[in-house]
């Protein structure tokens, strides 16, 4: 079942249809179509595809509602899920296209891999934004879909890519249903490992994503992302370890440490920087602190710090001199340093 929740979708919608029609997947395929109250010409456009697709032995359901105001993306996605018969869950999202070998190469990951998410990688459109994001997208290893779960402001493997049998998502979901401004793709995602899901992905381009103002994503605020990503690394990875070092001694180092709770606070041993002039000044005061006296962290540089490391610094940003630094400590990912931007 391909699971297309539709809201407004009219500009990319005749476009992403047809990619269903394309795919060359040779057992039987539905297409579960749910309108979240699109006031444009949507509907008129799946109707149309509706008899194409039929006519090539593709099931089309179609439901939805007609309300003043949308229910948002989890709800649409639950419902068309709902409404769906297939044994495996190809989700797709309206303004993306898939390329033809798509369902057929999940199909075959998710049979060898029944507890994971299957993503893939995606070329993006237009091809210049967010390349920092799309080249991490593509390129994380293996194993480093599992260790940089706390990295991003979304899952290792987005959304729009997934693809899970129904009984594993039966076992996670469903989805949130908070509406705009919740980031119900991470919050399921974040269950799924909870539960022990794996995460898998097919390393070839079966997916055009685009990029555009009027996506869903841009209602989410960073801070409440933020706020979910903290909490998780306070429940999956701070317990391991009795004390820690902030990777990062600027403002997004200090914030990670402001954000923790009480408890997580006390085991930070140290900040670490290259930054001479905080090494030169020896510590960070948390100004805010209820504790008297107030807590006088040490900054330090790097090479004098103790793993493990929360990293605070962003990836691919700096010509590679940060990397070259990590690496020139041979430290293992999981075990000796997380990264958290």
């Amino acid at each position: 079942s391909v699971i297309l929740p539709v809201h407004d979708a009219e500009p990319w919608l005749d476009e992403c249809l047809g990619s269903v029609l394309q795919q060359d997947f040779e057992g039987s395929v539905e297409l579960s179509i749910f309108n979240d109250a699109s006031k444009d010409k949507s509907m008129t456009i799946i109707e149309k595809w509706k008899k194409k697709l039929e006519g090539s032995g593709i099931l089309v359901v179609i439901g939805g509602h007609d309300s003043p105001s949308p229910r948002g993306v989890g709800y649409s996605k639950n419902q068309a899920i709902a409404q769906s018969s297939g044994s495996y869950l190809c989700f797709l999202d309206a303004d993306d296209v898939m390329m033809p070998q798509r369902v057929r190469l999940q199909h075959e990951a998710a049979l060898r891999h029944p507890k994971s998410i299957i993503g893939c990688q995606v070329t993006r459109e237009p091809p210049n934004s967010t390349e920092r994001y799309t080249r991490w997208i593509n390129q994380l290893a293996p194993d480093q879909l599992l260790t940089q779960v706390f990295t991003s402001n979304g899952p290792t493997v987005i959304m729009p890519t997934w693809f899970c049998s129904r009984a594993w998502f039966a076992h996670v979901g469903p989805f949130d249903e908070g509406g705009p401004g919740v980031p119900e793709d991470l919050l399921f995602f974040y269950e799924h490992l909870r539960k022990g899901g794996g995460v898998v992905r097919v390393d070839q381009s079966l997916l055009l994503y685009r990029y555009h103002p009027s996506a869903a994503t841009h209602s989410v605020l960073e801070t409440t992302i933020w706020a979910h990503r903290v909490r998780f690394l306070e429940e999956r990875a701070l317990p391991h370890w009795a004390t820690f070092t902030i990777w990062n001694a600027g403002r997004q180092g200090r914030r990670l440490y402001r954000s923790l709770t009480a408890g997580s606070r006390r085991k930070v041993a140290a900040f670490c920087d290259v930054d001479e002039n905080k090494i030169r000044k020896g510590f960070y005061c948390y100004e805010d602190s209820q504790e008297r006296p107030k807590p006088r962290i040490p900054v330090l540089h790097f090479r004098a710090a103790r793993p493990p490391f929360v990293i605070c610094v962003k990836l691919d940003l700096t010509g590679g001199v940060f990397e070259d630094n990590l690496r020139s400590l041979n430290l293992q990912e999981g075990r000796d340093f997380l990264h958290f931007s």
